[in-house]
Parts: structure tokens; sequence; C-alpha cells
């Protein structure tokens, strides 16, 4: 029988596998599309297939899953036409769809959460500002790799790139898209870290000082 956490992890890929699904049946740009969605389920097979011998806690389950989401929306649409982008742009009189800096945004915030676990489980590391800052810091070479990987495939697809990249004109997107990738791996350290410490805690998964 499966354990609670095995039975939430399954729920949760399930899910993602639906909309991923529904995502493709008839996608604006297919090639752009394939573009988005490659990376991540690459690295969300990867997490699937280390489960066993690296279960996540629940809190960063529902945070990959969240995050997974607003990936697929952003590749069905593409990040310049995701209607709710449009709306905030028009509500707020933006000058440009918002939506692709949500997901950086979520990204870091994710990531922050991942490393943080890891980290904590798999180091001498505990809770505390070195900790912080070193996730942070991670978080942001992170989103730095992802922006060098999104440029070389940008170079790589020719037509496609000016919709994969998503820059809408702005000459400052790869600088805001790292600051917010970076403020969101800080934030998520903030809002989860004491639920994600009892999580490890009941579940014995973390190192003690």
């Amino acid at each position: 029988m499966l354990r609670t956490d095995d039975r939430l992890a399954l729920g949760l890929l399930v899910v993602i596998a639906v909309a991923l699904v529904a995502a493709g049946i008839a996608p604006y740009d297919r090639r752009v599309f394939a573009l988005e969605v490659v990376p991540w389920v690459v690295l969300l097979s990867g997490l699937v297939a280390v489960h066993r011998r690296f279960p996540l806690t629940p809190v960063s389950h529902v945070a990959v899953a969240a995050l997974c989401l607003l990936l697929v929306i952003g590749a069905h649409f593409t990040y310049t036409r995701v209607p709710i982008g449009i709306w905030l742009r028009d509500t707020l009189g933006l000058q440009r769809n918002p939506y692709d800096r949500v997901v950086h945004f979520a990204g870091g915030f994710v990531g922050g959460i991942l490393v943080r676990e890891a980290l904590l489980r798999r180091t001498r590391l505990i809770r505390g500002w070195r900790t912080f800052s070193i996730v942070s810091l991670v978080v942001l070479a992170g989103a730095a790799l992802y922006e060098i990987l999104e440029w070389w495939i940008a170079l790589a697809v020719g037509r496609a790139a000016s919709q994969f990249l998503a820059m809408q004109g702005d000459e400052w997107d790869t600088q805001a898209d790292m600051f917010l990738g970076l403020l969101g791996g800080a934030l998520g350290q903030l809002c989860l870290a004491r639920l994600q410490d009892r999580q490890m805690r009941g579940r014995g998964l973390k190192r003690e000082s």
C-alpha cells in the first residue's frame, strides 16, 4: 500500500500529466511549446526517478506541481499571450505581459525550497543565515544558467526565438528575470522554512546540529 506522501506525489504527477496532454493538443505554436516543455519535463523525470531514494516533503511536492502547472500554461499560450497576463497588463497599465515574470519568480521560489531541503538533508548545514545565503546564491546561479541556456536555444531555433525568449522589447529582461528568481528563492525560504523543517523532522529526514 502506498504511503500518504507517495499518494500525494502520484496524484500531483497525474494532474501534471493530464494538464500537459491537454495543453499539447492545440498549443499556439507547437515548436515553442516543445522548447518550453522539454527542459522541465526532463528535470521532473529526474525527481520521479530518485523519489524512492530521496522522497521530497509534501510542501516541496506541492510547490513543484504548482510550478509545473504555471509552465504548462505558458507553453500552451506562449508567455506573451497568456490571458491572465494580458488582463494584468491592461488592468495595471503595464507595458508588457507580466506572466513570464511571475514564472521566473515562482521558479526561484520553488528552487529555493528544493535546494534548501537537499542541503539540510545531505550536508552538515543547519538552519540559519548561512544556509539562507547559500541557497539564495545557488538559486541566483540557477537563474543565470537558465538565461544562458535560453540564449543558446534561441540561437539554435532561429525564427521561434522571440516567442521563446518572451522579451517583449525589454532590454533588461535577462537581468529582471534573474533578480526575480533570486527574490523568489529568498521569499520561498522565509515563507516555508518552518513548515519544511517540521515535515522533515516528522519524517526523520533532517540532519540535526
